[in-house]
């Protein structure tokens, strides 16, 4: 059974950083594709970044990128999503999710695991 817990979250001012983490166990999830969602209150869960567990191919949003970094501690199990430059529009519920493979995708559809979400709140 795959778990994953997200934590990280929190309360910063405009321009703050914070880094998520997401502790994954259950599998080996060497083909595994790891991605970030985010959804803010009323707004459907939109992507944020994903990363391929064995090759690194990583991809952004738009609205994110140069600021935000994915990236894998192997020895922990651990996906991080490094967040810089942090804007009150980036305020949401942050999931993390999985999906088996190692084609990286964006569409929240494809993904069978998520977190249980770490709340983000950017004040301006």
């Amino acid at each position: 059974q795959v778990q994953l817990v997200e934590s990280g979250g929190g309360l910063v001012q405009a321009g703050g950083s914070l880094r998520l983490s997401c502790a994954a166990s259950g599998r080996t999830f060497s083909y595994y594709v790891m991605g970030w969602f985010r959804q803010a209150p009323g707004k459907e869960r939109e992507f944020v970044a994903v990363l391929s567990w064995s090759g690194g191919n990583t991809y952004y949003a738009d609205s994110v990128k140069g600021r935000f970094t994915v990236s894998i501690d192997n020895a922990k199990n651990t996906v991080y999503l490094q967040m810089n430059s942090l804007k009150p529009e980036d305020t949401a519920v942050y999931y993390c999710a999985a999906r088996s493979g190692t084609v990286v995708l964006r569409n929240r559809s494809a993904y069978d695991y998520w977190g249980q979400g770490t709340q983000v709140t950017v004040s301006s």
